[in-house]
């Protein structure tokens, strides 16, 4: 092991300035057994670097390499595995356990000790040392004892000279060595020759050492001889140094003396300085000027400078009242007489306040009252923009009360709220009077339409759209409302559309005056009670009345009250202000909205759609606002009465009753839907609730279709398909111009019923001018169908030839021309003019009757071949038939 040592040290350690001191020959523990070296190192140079290094050798030869370096001050933990029996295995910790098997256990043994030693001498660091003999670990502190005095410079002055075994020679003593070995030249040749001289050099050197010794003994006693004199002056100075420490002993005590005078007096200092720190802190902090005192207190809350000396007050005195006080400060005289003192101005001022914005608001209602009379005559509300400018001033004045005296805060927001409800009561009841007026009274000829007396809106009569609904009576049935059925027979309609457009803008002239007045009203009740943001905590000074509450104030109105302790957020605070305030809104335009309705159901149209916008205006603003909530509900109000106004529609058509005696025609309810629907899209148009409309427009539809088929059934003057084919055809037609997208399926199916009996009716009419010719066919085709061959029909004795040229001679071209123009005028009293369908008809008429006639000659061609039978008439008479005939009418 000392060769390998001294190889390792000379070709891997001494290069890097390094020594080893430590060295273990190992293997990986449960692995395959590749022996490898740790050594345990430290650097020539300083600050000294303590190293374990792992050191195996090299596949391709006998020299050694080194493979893994470890910073001993990274070392953790050395578990030795069992510290009562021998055995190889121990583990280093670095950053992760490595598990080794050394040699032998003294090797282990040995290494360990070193690490030991040298994290002892070099790093003084916390290593765990698990599983190790404590007699291993002692060993270093046992071996300097043992070392004599004069022999233990090296140990004392480290382990690491105990540890190194080899130590490399100087330059000097290689130069002594070579120079000895040159003197000898059989030195190397004879080494016991050598030896032998060495031997006796080193005898005479001890003879003349001795010698030596023996002549320096008188030298000796002469030295001990100084030694006892110096003895004696060192016992001389001692006692002149006890004599001076006795003289400066009392000097110490006097000193300390000082000391502790020094330490009182700094103490004393720095209580005066804290001391006058809390005096300087109470007097700036507690201390309220004269001139705010005087403001509080005496200050002029009408100018424009009196209240801006009282704010400043107002919000130095609450700063005084909101200081966080010290521990201990509220048991000092000077500041329960200030606080007593601030309290004191508070509750001055917060009266002095509290008085005059009471009388600024009893005297602004009434100045606000006497100028109603002004808008009387105009549909306009009263501006209030200078109460609330004049009030902005004292808004300050308003958040500081709100902090420091709850209830005069809340007495102020009953008191303005009570006052302004009955301002807001009288001008919004004559605002809604004159516009009742102007709606009931647009002109003479409509207050005597609607027979309504006064502005009160009740109707005693019908209205003047209302037609008779029946030809079977002179009378009809009255109406409250407006409807399909009677809007197609208007003999008045310029009137009724001057009438509406006037409604429309009374009903928009009063949204748009309501609409700036609430939100004027609540961005002033928002500023100046201070209501934007949370509710904030009352002073730590203020009263138990200020303290934090839920933020509602009670009014005259009971549901203020209830509603205190159930309110969560200011924003609930303002919109309750403003249902006390406003309350009558709701109920004056509700009124309003019923009186539209009466007056003409129709309004209702006008009148969801303008809320519709407004209310849509007030949400996109604040969607939890007064306007907002008041307008949707009077929305949902409106909505009612448009329903209302489609279902009244929906039965009056189901009670439509039709004149036995005469053509029925174009139904009044159809020609009604028209006019509706044209009045619809007008009023709709870019509207924000179209699909309210749209869903109208399918229930009215349905309602028209069924109803037709219904009249049609019951008629008994007009036949079936023509009442069906006409009023279908005005039905798609209207369809077709207006283009409402959400009927297209309406007006295909309008389409087809309109072809439908059209057909069905050209069909039914066409049997008749030809009605023997029509019946002796059908016979034939009768028989084919029964399985007579078609070559064989002429045998049958009723269909034989000569009962066909029967039947052929008996419609001459004239007698054929007779017939149709009876058709004709039959189909013309059928019809009716307002349609023109009459020509139409005619020429499908034309169509099937030449269809009808080359389906009989391709009958006479299969079923009488060769027979030579031809009709009297040919296609070209026809067709001169129907021109002459049509011409003629």
């Amino acid at each position: 092991m000392t060769a390998i040592k001294h190889a390792l040290q000379r070709d891997i350690f001494t290069p890097n300035d390094e020594r080893l001191l430590g060295i273990v020959n190992v293997c990986k523990a449960g692995k395959k057994k590749k022996n490898c070296f740790l050594c345990a190192t430290v650097t020539t140079e300083r600050p000294v670097q303590v190293k374990v290094v792992k050191v195996k050798k090299s596949d391709k030869g006998d020299f050694y390499k080194r493979q893994l370096t470890w910073e001993l001050r990274d070392l953790r933990e050395v578990d030795a595995k069992d510290a009562s029996k021998e055995n190889p295995e121990f583990d280093l910790h670095f950053e992760k356990a490595y598990k080794w098997v050394a040699s032998s256990t003294a090797e282990k043994n040995s290494f360990i000790s070193c690490i030991w030693k040298l994290n002892q001498r070099y790093l003084r660091k916390k290593v765990e040392f698990v599983n190790v003999s404590s007699q291993l670990l002692e060993e270093l502190p046992k071996a300097e004892e043992s070392v004599p005095s004069g022999e233990s410079q090296s140990v004392a002055g480290g382990d690491e000279d105990a540890l190194d075994d080899y130590q490399e020679l100087s330059t000097r003593e290689e130069q002594d060595i070579e120079g000895m070995m040159e003197m000898c030249e059989y030195a190397i040749s004879n080494a016991e020759a050598f030896a032998e001289k060495l031997f006796k050099e080193l005898q005479v050197l001890d003879g003349a050492n001795i010698q030596s010794i023996m002549a320096s003994e008188k030298q000796v006693n002469i030295l001990m001889m100084l030694l006892d004199d110096a003895l004696t002056e060192v016992d001389t100075i001692e006692g002149k140094l006890s004599s001076y420490e006795e003289m400066l002993q009392s000097v110490k005590e006097q000193m300390d003396q000082i000391s502790q005078s020094n330490r009182l007096i700094q103490i004393s200092n720095t209580n005066n300085g804290k001391l006058l720190d809390e005096i300087q802190f109470i007097v700036n902090y507690m201390d309220l000027s004269k001139g705010h005192i005087r403001a509080l207190q005496e200050g002029d809350l009408t100018s424009p400078k009196g209240i801006e000396a009282c704010i400043n007050a107002s919000e130095a005195l609450l700063q005084c009242m909101n200081v966080a006080l010290r521990p201990g400060h509220d048991k000092l005289m000077a500041v329960t007489q200030q606080q007593h003192l601030f309290a004191e101005l508070r509750d001055t001022f917060a009266r002095r306040l509290t008085n005059h914005l009471n009388n600024v608001f009893v005297h602004q209602g009434h100045d606000q009252s006497s100028t109603l009379s002004q808008h009387t005559a105009e549909l306009t509300l009263p501006k209030h923009s200078p109460l609330h400018r004049d009030l902005l001033r004292y808004a300050k004045l308003m958040e500081w009360l709100k902090n420091t005296h709850r209830e005069k805060y809340e007495g102020l927001s009953r008191t303005y709220v009570d006052y302004m409800s009955r301002l807001y009561d009288r001008e919004i009841k004559d605002f809604f009077e004159v516009a009742k007026i102007k709606m009931a009274g647009t002109s003479k000829e409509a207050k005597g339409k609607f027979g309504l007396h006064g502005s009160s809106g009740k109707l005693t009569g019908s209205t003047s759209s209302l037609n008779k609904l029946t030809v079977q009576g002179s009378n009809s049935r009255r109406s409250q409302s407006s409807s399909l059925l009677d809007m197609g027979n208007m003999s008045a309609s310029d009137l009724d559309v001057a009438d509406r457009t006037k409604f429309d803008k009374i009903f928009e002239q009063v949204l748009s005056e309501l609409e700036p007045l609430c939100l004027a009203e609540q961005d002033f009740i928002s500023k100046f009670f201070k209501l934007q943001q949370h509710m904030t905590v009352a002073p730590p000074l203020a009263q138990p009345e200020t303290e934090e509450t839920d933020g509602s104030m009670p009014s005259r109105n009971p549901p203020l009250a209830e509603h205190r302790h159930s309110l969560s957020s200011e924003k609930d605070m303002v919109r309750l202000m403003m249902t006390n305030i406003f309350h009558s809104i709701d109920t004056e335009l509700n009124s309003l909205i019923a009186l539209g309705d009466k007056i003409d159901s129709f309004h209702s149209l006008y009148m969801l759609v303008k809320m519709s916008h407004h209310v849509w205006t007030a949400e996109n603003v604040d969607p939890a606002s007064f306007l907002s909530t008041t307008l949707g509900n009077v929305l949902v109000t409106v909505k009612r009465n448009f329903d209302k106004c489609i279902s009244g529609q929906i039965r009056q058509m189901e009670e439509v009753k039709i004149s036995k005696k005469s053509k029925v025609g174009i139904l009044s309810f159809v020609t009604g839907f028209e006019e509706f629907a044209e009045l619809a899209e007008t009023i709709f148009r870019n509207a924000e609730r179209r699909g309210d409309l749209d869903k109208a427009y399918v229930k009215l539809i349905r309602a028209v279709f069924m109803n037709v088929e219904k009249v049609a059934n019951e008629s008994q003057k007009t036949p079936r398909d023509v009442v069906m084919m006409e009023n279908f055809h005005h039905i798609f037609s209207t369809l077709s111009r207006l283009k409402i997208s959400c009927l297209d399926a309406e007006r295909r199916e309008a389409k087809h019923k309109y072809t439908d009996h059209l057909q069905s009716y050209v069909i039914n009419s066409l049997g008749q001018p030809l009605e023997k010719l029509n019946h002796f066919f059908e016979g034939v085709e009768a028989r084919v169908a029964q399985g007579v061959r078609e070559e064989e029909v002429s045998y049958q004795l009723a269909f034989n030839k000569q009962e066909l040229r029967k039947v052929i001679k008996e419609y001459p071209g004239k007698e054929v021309k007779k017939g149709l123009d009876n058709l004709y005028k039959k189909v013309d009293k059928h019809l009716c003019e307002e349609e023109s369908l009459l020509q139409v008809v005619w020429h499908s008429m034309q169509d099937e009757f030449i269809r009808q006639y080359k389906h009989f000659e391709d009958l006479i061609g299969r079923c009488y071949p060769g027979s030579g039978i031809t009709m009297e008439f040919t296609i070209q008479d026809m067709l001169e038939y129907f021109s002459s005939i049509a011409q003629s009418h």
